[in-house]
């Protein structure tokens, strides 16, 4: 976004930028645009700047849009087509959400006493989204409930030279198990009733699968731990090693899933791509790099937030009261190296 767009003529004659830039966080990790003149539609400023909104993306990882005229999911729909006409659906669902427009989803719906932990969109997955939009509908009408963002650009130099190669080397194993009683019923997972279509994505994205009873189904996949940008060239830290590991579960909720359903019966669970368990300072070390680095930009109803997948990530910190993001995603990537 360096071009400074046309200027809009103020009350009394005064020519008045419509937008200003700064930058938050160390480094100029995450670029504020606010808008400078009332009623500003962010869809229309953004209309042509795909590439301008790109390279800032490169050099920033993250863009937050503030005081633009975005008052509904769909303004926030027009708003992200503006950059790209075709948005994601969503598959191979890790979280529950609801599609409230057009390729507009819910964000995690999860309990909001909880953190979310920072990660990379969809990196349990062969492809994922270059680009995530966020909007907020309503802030959190009591405590907390920001966005936190970490850029990948610091967190993967800090990752132990050993565990870096451990990883790069074996990559990582999901084994996820689907269910009406546990994480999600698969028919919500791969949005579809149809069990020739679940069979179909997964032996065209290498996952093994076993159907367990009526309602079950077992998934096992060997993932990247890094992936490469497709514009900077840049090797990050891209793996969901640290979310679905068994230890980012509360003790006492593990050991009852353990009881019930046994140790690869858990709903999801990490391991070394070679089957090794990876043990849990592994995984919690790469979890606190992220919260010691993260920033947190308090939302503010109408706020757009544009994030790269590939150079940050971002979480939740847990709120009180009622709160909505909204969230939509394009650019898909597809990781054929795992195929």
């Amino acid at each position: 976004m360096s071009a400074p767009g046309p200027r809009r003529r103020a009350a009394g004659g005064t020519v008045t930028a419509p937008v200003t830039r700064r930058t938050l966080g160390p480094d100029g990790f995450v670029l504020l645009v606010e808008a400078a003149v009332p009623d500003l539609d962010l869809a229309g400023w953004l209309a042509g700047r795909r590439a301008e909104l790109l390279a800032d993306l490169d050099r920033h990882a993250a863009v937050f849009f503030r005081g633009f005229d975005v008052r509904s999911a769909d303004d926030f729909g027009r708003a992200a087509r503006a950059v790209d006409p075709d948005l994601l659906g969503y598959l191979e669902r890790a979280a529950p959400r609801h599609e409230v427009a057009d390729k507009v989803f819910t964000s995690t719906e999860f309990n909001a006493a909880q953190w979310i932990p920072l990660h990379h969109e969809m990196s349990y997955s062969h492809n994922w989204p270059t680009h995530l939009y966020f909007h907020c509908a309503q802030p959190a009408t009591g405590d907390g409930g920001a966005t936190p963002l970490a850029a990948e650009r610091v967190i993967t130099p800090l990752i132990p030279a050993e565990v870096r190669e451990r990883f790069t080397r074996d990559g990582v194993r999901y084994v996820r198990n689907y269910g009406p009683h546990l994480d999600l019923p698969w028919q919500e997972a791969f949005q579809t009733t149809d069990r020739a279509e679940v069979e179909a994505y997964c032996a065209a994205s290498a996952t093994e699968f076993t159907w367990r009873g009526d309602d079950g189904l077992r998934t096992v996949a060997r993932r990247q731990a890094t992936a490469v940008h497709p514009r900077t060239g840049e090797t990050v830290w891209f793996n969901h090693a640290h979310l679905f590991h068994v230890s980012n579960m509360p003790p006492e909720v593990a050991g009852a899933l353990r009881r019930e359903y046994g140790p690869d019966g858990l709903p999801r669970n990490a391991h070394y791509g070679d089957g090794e368990p990876i043990p849990d300072d592994v995984v919690g070390g790469i979890r606190e790099l992220y919260r010691q680095h993260a920033i947190s930009v308090p939302w503010r109803r109408g706020d757009v937030l544009v994030v790269d997948n590939f150079l940050a990530t971002h979480g939740r910190e847990p709120f009180t009261g009622d709160r909505q993001i909204l969230v939509a995603m394009s650019d898909l990537y597809v990781n054929r190296s795992v195929w």
